[in-house]
Parts: C-alpha cells; sequence; structure tokens
C-alpha cells in the first residue's frame, strides 16, 4: 500500500475488488481501432512486433515505450490516434510482453533499450522523441544513455529515478515479479477479471472490449515478466540521470500506489531542466483515464519539441 494512503479506502478498495465474480458469456477479442502492425526481424536479435502510424511528413518519429506486464495495445490504444498528429508513431511489444520477442537470453532493461535502438536502424529512423511509461521509464533513459544519437527528446510518465533505495522496494519488486509468475501460471483467469471488472467500473467505455483486453492481459510470458520486475527493482539511475541533455518531460501519476509519487518527483529534481506534469489518477491511469492521459501526454510531447 502506498505511503500515506488511507487505510478505510485502501480496505474498500480492497473489498470491491475481492467481491464474487459474476459468471459472463464469452466474449470475442475484438479490438479497437489499432494502428496497422507487422514483425519486424531484427539482425542478431529476433523477431519483433511492432504499430506503425504514419504522421505529418518532416516531423520526427515517436517512439511509445510500454509498462510492466502490459503491451503496446493495452499501454497505448487510447492515444494513438492523436499522437500521431504530431508525427510518426512507432510502438513496440518488449521482450517477454504481448507478442513481443521469446528469447533464451535473461530479460534485462539494457537488452529492452537495444531491441529498440536495432528497431530504429531497421526502420531508417535517425532520431525520435523517446516516450516511455512505467517500466519503460527505465528503457527510455537506457536508450539515450547507450544510443544517444537516436533520442531527440524524452517524456517519461509514471516511473522513478530508481526502484531500489530501500531493502524494502528491492523486496517489493523481487516479490512481485515472482507473485507475477505465479499468478499467470495458476489462478491468473480471477486475477485478470477481477481487474478488469475494476476498470471498467472506473471507465465503463472499456466494456465493449472486455474480450479483447483480458486475451491481451494474458500474452506476456510469466519467466520473462517476473524477470522484468526483478530488472526494475535493480534499476537506478541517480549515477547518470544529472548528465541528460535532451529535452526532457515528466508525468507525475498523483495517486499512483504502485510507483509512489514522491519516487516520480525525485525524477523531475534529477534531471537537469525537465518540465513537470501531473496527471490525476493511479498506475493505470492509461488505460481508465483516457482523455486525462491523452491531454497530459500530448502535452508533454510538445514540450520536449514532438510536433514542431
Amino acid at each position: 500500500m502506498a505511503a500515506g494512503s488511507n487505510w478505510g479506502e485502501e480496505v474498500r478498495r480492497l473489498r470491491r475488488i475481492a467481491r464474487p465474480l459474476v459468471q459472463q458469456a464469452p466474449e470475442p477479442p475484438l479490438p479497437p481501432p489499432l494502428p496497422p502492425g507487422r514483425v519486424v526481424t531484427l539482425e542478431n536479435r529476433g523477431e519483433v512486433f511492432v504499430r506503425d502510424a504514419d504522421g505529418p511528413p518532416g516531423r520526427t518519429p515517436i517512439l511509445l515505450l510500454h509498462g510492466w506486464t502490459a503491451s503496446a495495445d493495452l499501454n497505448w490504444w487510447r492515444v494513438y490516434g492523436s499522437v500521431s498528429a504530431l508525427g510518426r508513431v512507432v510502438a513496440i511489444d518488449h521482450r517477454g510482453h504481448g507478442r513481443g520477442m521469446r528469447s533464451e537470453e535473461p530479460f534485462t532493461l539494457e537488452a529492452a533499450a537495444d531491441d529498440v535502438a536495432a528497431l530504429l536502424e531497421v526502420l531508417d529512423i535517425e532520431e525520435a522523441v523517446v516516450c516511455g511509461y512505467s517500466m519503460c521509464g527505465p528503457v527510455a533513459m537506457l536508450l539515450w544513455r547507450r544510443h544517444r544519437h537516436l533520442v531527440q527528446g524524452l517524456v517519461l510518465e509514471a516511473t522513478a529515478l530508481e526502484w531500489r533505495a530501500s531493502v524494502r522496494e528491492r523486496l517489493v519488486w523481487k516479490t512481485m515479479g515472482l507473485l507475477e509468475y505465479a499468478l499467470r501460471l495458476g489462478p491468473s483467469k480471477g486475477l485478470i477479471d477481477r481487474t478488469l471488472r475494476q476498470a471498467i467500473e472506473t471507465s465503463p467505455d472499456l466494456a465493449p472490449y472486455r474480450g479483447w483486453l483480458k486475451a491481451e492481459l494474458r500474452r506476456g510470458d510469466p519467466t520473462e515478466l517476473a524477470a522484468a520486475g526483478r530488472a526494475l527493482g535493480n534499476y537506478d539511475a541517480r549515477p547518470f540521470a544529472r548528465t541528460v541533455d535532451v529535452p526532457t518531460a515528466v508525468v507525475v501519476t498523483t495517486r499512483d500506489r504502485l510507483v509512489r509519487p514522491f519516487k516520480q518527483r525525485q525524477l523531475v529534481a534529477a534531471i537537469p531542466g525537465a518540465r513537470h506534469f501531473e496527471l490525476d489518477g493511479d498506475h493505470d491511469a492509461c488505460l481508465v483515464r483516457p482523455k486525462e492521459f491523452e491531454a497530459v501526454t500530448l502535452a508533454a510531447l510538445r514540450s520536449v519539441g514532438a510536433g514542431a
């Protein structure tokens, strides 16, 4: 539970989640409108699944990087259309997530960043504005650090400077990785159904896509998702954040129970000249607060040069 949160509110929230599920008729996994998708082969790395939407010519492409346990579509389908008005949009499913690469190599954030660099090379994209949500705040930062020439600007949403400052945090992320693994191998359908019920109650316009959302939530590979959770528990950008030399915006989710807002604000303070935006929502705001998420994402992207 997030530090400083109201115990009564948390208890009520957990009771809502724990309510018995009502049996529903199976629904086909019919998706919302999505940009064209295709499989791209990365030399000496493997295959990745990519959404690629055209934008106005002459503008810097925008690279959208999704959060932990999600897919590009789950994270970004609410904003694909509006972001593509600023420039070409490319969104990748990261290794172990969604339709992403399944590799015998262990998941690392560095490997995910290198996958992105290889993708930009294959697509002949010389430079991009990079927007990373949650887990992919670190991936975006590592892309800048390892492949500086590819990054024109950074937008970091619902993410943190580091995920391991205390023993508690390191334990939480290692435990969350193991929990995700166990739930996806075991009684995950009940967990996904409850999570989805909560999301639809918050944002009823999700109801027509229940079958698709459920299918999309089940795509990830349990072993690699657990490894990704452990990798986050070891991430720490404090040694290099002060050297970031591209325009950067940070979007803080102000009611976030997973990545606490004060940790997100530490990221703002650590990067010289970082612009600060706030989104009144929890970690799932990208899914359940579509209008607010769209508005703040577009504002943050424009602040670092997207659409210019």
